[in-house]
């Protein structure tokens, strides 16, 4: 039976005993630094190979200590065959190893570690290619977790990752992106062996979830939005309020005008590549924003969030989050008798139970249309 060696600690490096019969049958390779794609580990070349595993765990010690390099010949008393001597050796270099890293450079700060995570993720790795809005959500979420930056990122705790999220003062939906940077960081810090342990794993978001509520625009406040249509920030808010896409949405919607619909949608399975028809009092809006941008949003939602406070209060209207055009197409949907399915489907909320609508209702466009036609544009 083969001898068990103790497990060596993440980031020390390996001893790999080769097959056959062989002088030095123990390969000593050094931590591992590059990963495939897939996270999976590319062996290293290897330091030395040696007649036995305690002789390898030695040539790992002197590596550590500065002691030994690749491509030297071994140290003396990692050729000593006398245990006393080659032990004696590896607390020496284990001493001086200790010393080497008590008087070496501070520990990377959470901001170095965000950074470093960063030109990995978005740089570095060309296999995926990430939106203009997830990489700013990206860059948001780490300025939000700002209390952090400075702190050594191995001194952190569960305790110091949870109070800045329960400190934070954003909504919601900004604090799931903290959460989703904080998961991802500590699993490249995994990978890269920075540490052991992903103290991100137990935190939680301690505020209701408010993704979902708002307050629908009056009827009122439509008319003095349509009053002002000519402002491009009014007019993608009615846009929102006569189809009932999220705001993040518009980033990626595809608009046929052609044959008049929006096709795309974001967040959940249901909402996912849902088709609306756009509502013939829309149309001209749309036509114009597109041929006048290329596109439907060209800020991030951040910013035209700012900009539609300001031309909101302008124009005498209550302040308004783009997501209440969300809540004012269902609330238009269910004024207007647009039927309770269908008011569903171009929400992209989910059937629940209803499986036979869930499964099998299916709609065609035209059917759709003249549902969301039903909706009375009050002006």
């Amino acid at each position: 039976m083969s001898r068990k060696y103790p497990k060596l600690p993440n980031g020390f490096g390996s001893i790999k005993k080769l097959s056959g019969k062989r002088t030095n049958p123990y390969a000593v390779y050094p931590p591992v630094t590059e990963f495939r794609l897939n996270g999976s580990p590319v062996t290293p070349k290897a330091l030395a190979y040696v007649s036995s595993w305690i002789a390898g765990f030695g040539v790992l010690t002197a590596y550590h200590s500065g002691s030994y390099t690749p491509g030297q010949e071994l140290p003396d008393h990692l050729e000593v065959k006398k245990p006393a001597d080659l032990i004696q050796g590896i607390v020496s270099d284990f001493n001086a190893a200790k010393r080497t890293t008590s008087d070496s450079a501070p520990q990377k700060t959470f901001k170095e570690m965000y950074e470093e995570f960063y030109s990995w993720k978005f740089e570095r790795d060309h296999s995926k290619t990430y939106s203009v809005s997830t990489i700013s959500c990206m860059k948001a979420a780490f300025k939000r977790l700002s209390v952090l930056h400075n702190r050594e990122f191995l001194s952190l705790r569960h305790e110091d990752l949870q109070r800045a999220l329960d400190e934070s003062p954003n909504r919601h939906a900004s604090i799931e992106h903290m959460v989703s940077l904080l998961h991802q960081l500590y699993k490249y810090a995994i990978i890269y062996e920075y540490t052991r342990e992903d103290y991100s794993k137990f935190i939680q978001i301690n505020i209701p979830n408010d993704d979902e509520s708002g307050i629908p625009f009056t009827d009122d406040e439509l008319q003095l939005l349509w009053n002002h249509k000519d402002d491009p920030i009014i007019e993608l808010m009615l846009i929102i309020c006569y189809s009932g896409y999220r705001i993040t949405a518009w980033k990626s919607i595809t608009v046929n005008l052609e044959e008049r619909y929006f096709f795309g949608g974001i967040k959940t399975k249901t909402s996912k590549n849902r088709i609306v028809p756009i509502h013939s009092g829309i149309y001209e809006l749309v036509r114009r924003r597109q041929e006048r941008d290329g596109c439907m949003l060209n800020t991030s939602v951040a910013s035209y969030r700012q900009h539609l406070y300001s031309a909101l209060e302008k124009y005498g209207i209550e302040r308004h989050t783009p997501h209440d055009g969300r809540h004012t197409f269902s609330r238009l949907c269910e004024k207007y008798h647009v039927s309770e399915n269908d008011r569903k489907r171009m929400l992209g909320h989910s059937f629940g139970s209803d499986i036979t609508n869930a499964i099998y209702g299916h709609r065609a466009i035209e059917d759709l249309r003249e549902e969301i036609e039903k909706i009375e544009i009050c002006r």
